[in-house]
């Protein structure tokens, strides 16, 4: 992981919910598509992994995508992330909802995104992050820019950010030992 700043672990110091984005946060950005019109997507593995030890640490993890699949569904699912929003265009209603369903402020919120349909959410929470392969308007929006791209362990790099600044990191590394 890239070295964040001590300005950068002091607002992750304080995220309760971290918000991501799915096409070119959680994938690569591709869109797969069958001759039957069946969407496929890739997740990496190792990004699952990293959410779920976010999530036992205590923050709670939230989707908003602009796109539906039943792909996004099914993976959360299995993550155990019940606050997906599909379908958001725009975004900014789903983040609002959230953030009184979970009675947040916006500072306690980190969210993830990638292109420019994400700058009216990241202008708003505590925690702006943009993946290495972001669009370059994005880039200059955020607070940290995640060492890994989009689909390819960008959000393991937002989770061990989160779990460093908080101090879970270390215990939850020792109890994989």
């Amino acid at each position: 992981m890239l070295h964040p700043t001590h300005d950068i672990l002091d607002k992750a110091l304080v995220i309760k919910l971290a918000i991501f984005d799915v096409d070119g946060v959680l994938t690569d950005g591709g869109l797969h598509f069958g001759s039957n019109g069946q969407e496929y997507k890739v997740f990496h593995a190792r990004d699952g992994h990293g959410m779920k030890m976010l999530q036992h640490t205590g923050v709670r993890i939230g989707i908003i995508t602009g796109r539906t699949s039943l792909v996004v569904d099914h993976r959360m699912k299995d993550l155990g992330i019940i606050d997906v929003y599909q379908g958001q265009q725009p975004k900014l209603p789903a983040y609002e909802h959230l953030l009184q369903k979970c009675k947040l402020q916006p500072h306690e919120i980190a969210y993830v995104g990638d292109d420019l349909v994400d700058l009216a959410i990241m202008q708003r929470v505590g925690l702006a992050i943009t993946v290495q392969d972001a669009h370059p308007l994005v880039k200059q929006h955020a607070h940290w820019i995640t060492p890994n791209v989009g689909g390819r362990g960008a959000a393991r790099d937002v989770c061990e950010l989160i779990m460093e600044a908080q101090g879970t990191f270390k215990a939850l590394l020792e109890s994989h030992y």
